[in-house]
């Protein structure tokens, strides 16, 4: 297999895998904190709710992050 075809396909694999989990992520974020959210939201100060959501973005980037390198660190070990 050429370097750019090895390159095209992991990047295929990690776009799927990222796709999936950021799926994952919304719907139990919105199921475990959604009324949460709404509540923090409703408020006339929403300084709260826009410190909690930017803590949830940076979470879910480094989670996902973290946990896109492990399976693709995993798969390749798979494949060799």
């Amino acid at each position: 297999m050429t370097e750019k075809t090895q390159l095209l396909k992991s990047l295929l694999v990690e776009t799927v895998v990222y796709a999936v989990l950021v799926t994952a992520y919304f719907f139990l974020v919105l199921h475990f904190l959604g009324g949460w959210l709404a509540e923090l939201f409703a408020r006339p100060n929403r300084t709260l709710y826009a410190t909690v959501a930017l803590l949830l973005m940076l979470g879910q980037g480094v989670l996902l992050e973290w946990t896109t390198s492990a399976l693709l660190r995993f798969i390749r070990r798979r494949a060799e």
